[in-house]
């Protein structure tokens, strides 16, 4: 019976067994999927023996992605490019191999539930500059949108996101948000406002352009403020959930072997599972 796992810290809220468990028994295949607690300094010492535990590989959330890109032996041009692993498997020699697939659960959620949506996009806004950032950069350059800027409360940390980068990347403020939302084609949003125990989101959108996409990388809860607001204006909104689900989709593949689907069962499953409470 084929193991594997996600590993993070914290990780009780990880609904990553939930996603891979649905298709484990959707599938039929005789397979464990579970939460590891690991803690920075034993980070080394878990994926090196990751085959002792009895594991065919593993995902990584917070804080360790950028600690585990570090770790394997080998990597994917994408995680090369943003120095940062989510998915990790074992080859036949025992060597660990590391791809982010944030990038495709991004892209994927958008084109499930905005088709259309790269070939009217030629202008978009990040809010934000975390971790999560550098794959949505990644995702929109490969698209070919023409423009993108990033708005965040300081300059300094977007300055440091974008150095390096091998296309030119506008930065700016959140104060300058109003005068630029009449451009924006699509408004992404990667900071935790507005998720369960942050503030709101704390700007207005009301001059964003009509047919303007939004989407959200928070998926607790399912419809965050800016989402909410956005649909009640009548502009076009895609939520957080299906990116978590869509990146789950390549490890499970390269673990058990079947490419499994997202489907809205799937999407019920887990959205009722937020919808009790459990952040």
């Amino acid at each position: 019976m084929k193991r594997a796992c996600v590993i993070g810290d914290p990780i009780a809220h990880s609904r990553s067994p939930l996603v891979h468990g649905f298709w484990l028994t959707e599938l039929g295949i005789a397979g464990v999927y579970e939460r590891r607690h690991v803690v920075a300094a034993e980070l080394a010492g878990f994926l090196r023996g990751l085959a002792a535990h009895g594991y065919v590989g593993c995902n990584v959330t917070l804080p360790h992605k950028e600690a585990a890109f570090r770790l394997v032996d080998e990597t994917t041009e994408l995680a090369r490019a943003l120095e940062a692993v989510n998915t990790i498997w074992l080859d036949e020699r025992g060597r660990l191999h590391g791809d982010n697939t944030d990038v495709h659960g991004f892209l994927a959620n958008l084109d499930h539930e905005a088709p259309g949506w790269r070939a009217s996009t030629r202008t978009a806004l990040i809010l934000g500059a975390g971790g999560s950032t550098r794959a949505i950069l990644a995702a929109l350059s490969s698209c070919g949108v023409e423009r993108i800027l990033i708005a965040n409360r300081t300059l300094e940390r977007a300055a440091a996101l974008v150095a390096g980068q091998a296309r030119r990347i506008e930065i700016m403020t959140l104060d300058r948000l109003p005068e630029m939302l009449p451009d924006i084609d699509l408004l992404i949003n990667t900071t935790s406002l507005g998720m369960v125990g942050q503030p709101d989101h704390g700007f207005e959108i009301d001059r964003l352009k009509a047919d303007a996409l939004v989407t959200d990388i928070v998926y607790v809860p399912l419809e965050t403020p800016l989402l909410r607001e956005a649909r009640r204006m009548g502009r076009k909104t895609v939520g957080g959930l299906g990116m978590l689900l869509h990146q789950a989709v390549p490890g499970f593949e390269h673990w058990f072997g079947r490419r499994p689907l997202v489907t809205e069962a799937l999407y019920r499953r887990v959205a009722a599972d937020i919808a009790t409470g459990h952040s």
